[in-house]
Order: structure tokens, then C-alpha cells, then sequence
């Protein structure tokens, strides 16, 4: 094989890998006219607890450990930086330092930011009734806590949907953990594409913790991404906090 076509697959792996873990970030989904009367229920009460969710995440400030690996080549690298998310819900980073290798962070951890911060219409792919159908799987302790399981499957094998699980805390309805794997791989170079994002309950809203993403690539082998986040806060901007006089 050519270095040029070495170097294609790797950053192709790179992008893809890091792009799973952005889109469980998707909107929720809506009820299925079939399901019965209790799991519109909790489903609704599921829908009502996103969106203040996604109202609480605007203004929002975290710091970020981005670790980032490809086995087989012995590459490797973490960067910590700071991710900020504004009143528009805009994402951006302020690189604090970095470790490893610069190819790493040129082709994985860079193009990840990238993919995350210029974003234009997330809700292409998001987790509606347009894209997905999902069911409402039961409930289960985990760590002392009462979740529910809702499952998603998309309603057409396209590049970017998944199929897979969103567990919800039974008392807030916030998401605790969404996990899943692409049905159709962006490219035959790679194969199960996966990730798992989890959240931990703060003041009754969902606070991502941790992402674990991978993807199996020809030739280079398994793409790794760990995301750790910490030190969650909310910026309240005098612009945030006045009213608009121009409405």
C-alpha cells in the first residue's frame, strides 16, 4: 500500500470515529402512535426533560480530556482543553496542552473539534419520528439508581443513523447513558462504528461525564476515542440575563 492511501484511511478514521459520540447528542424522540399509554408517558416525560436538558447545556462551560489512540501504529495523544457552548448552542475549544503524538492530534483529536464546532444542521440526523423508530424496553437498577430503556432504530440504513439505546433516570427522565453503532459505515474501509455517552445527574439535569467512541479500520486496525468532561459550569452573560428590548 502507498503512504498517500495509508495516511487517507487513517484520517478517514479519525473523522469517523469522533463524529458518533456528537451525534447522541441529537434531539429526542416523539411517541409512536402504537406504543401503549404507559410508555407515552414515560417517553413524554423523557421529551419535556431534554429539552431543559438542552436549554441548560447553552452558556455552558466544561473542561475536557480528549485521549486518542491507534493500536496498531503505537500512536497516541490527549489533549485538555476548555468547551464552551454558546447561548446559540455553538461549540468551541480553548486548547490548554497537549501530550503525544502530533499526528494524533493533527488528524484525530483537530478534526474532531472541527467536525463538532461547524456543525451546521444536527438535526439531519436527529432521533425523531422522521428518522427513527424506537419502544419502550423496561426498567433495571444501575448504581443505586431506577433507569429506564428506551431502544432506537432508524427508519432507513443511511450513513450517520444508529441503532441502539437511550437509558433514562426514572425520577428526572434525564439520560444517564445513550449508546449505539452505525447502520451503514461511511466508508468500506471501515466497519462498527460505536460509541457510549454517559451523564451524571447534577441539580436535576444531565451533565455529559464520559464518551467512549470506536470504529474497526482496514489496514490501520481499531480507532479509539475517550472523552472525559469536568468542572461543569454555567456562564450567565448580561446579554443572557436582560431582556431584548428590540422584541
Amino acid at each position: 500500500m502507498s503512504r498517500s492511501r495509508h495516511m487517507r484511511l487513517v484520517r478517514l478514521a479519525g473523522v469517523v470515529v469522533l463524529i458518533a459520540p456528537f451525534l447522541a447528542q441529537a434531539a429526542p424522540p416523539a411517541a409512536e402512535p402504537e406504543e401503549d399509554a404507559a410508555s407515552q408517558v414515560i417517553i413524554t416525560k423523557y421529551l419535556d426533560a431534554a429539552k431543559t436538558q438542552q436549554r441548560s447545556m447553552r452558556g455552558a462551560q466544561m473542561e475536557v480530556r480528549i485521549a486518542a489512540k491507534l493500536p496498531r501504529l503505537e500512536k497516541q495523544g490527549t489533549l485538555k482543553a476548555l468547551r464552551t457552548i454558546s447561548k446559540f448552542g455553538k461549540i468551541t475549544y480553548k486548547a490548554l496542552g497537549f501530550s503525544g503524538d502530533s499526528f494524533i492530534k493533527n488528524e484525530v483529536i483537530t478534526r474532531y473539534l472541527s467536525a463538532e464546532s461547524e456543525v451546521h444542521d444536527p438535526g439531519a440526523l436527529a432521533i425523531t419520528p422522521a428518522n427513527y423508530k424506537f419502544k419502550y424496553k423496561g426498567a433495571m437498577n444501575q448504581n443505586g439508581r431506577r433507569v429506564q430503556i428506551l431502544q432506537v432504530t432508524p427508519r432507513k440504513k443511511m450513513v450517520g443513523l444508529f441503532r441502539g439505546e437511550i437509558w433514562m433516570d426514572a425520577e428526572t427522565a434525564m439520560p444517564v447513558r445513550e449508546a449505539g453503532r452505525f447502520v451503514k459505515n461511511p466508508s468500506i474501509g471501515l466497519k462498527k462504528v460505536e460509541f457510549v455517552r454517559e451523564y451524571e445527574i447534577q441539580d436535576g439535569v444531565a451533565i455529559p461525564t464520559h464518551i467512549e467512541s470506536t470504529a474497526d479500520v482496514r489496514v490501520v486496525g481499531r480507532a479509539e476515542l475517550s472523552i472525559d468532561f469536568s468542572n461543569f459550569t454555567r456562564q450567565e452573560s448580561a446579554e443572557d440575563a436582560a431582556p431584548d428590548s428590540n422584541r
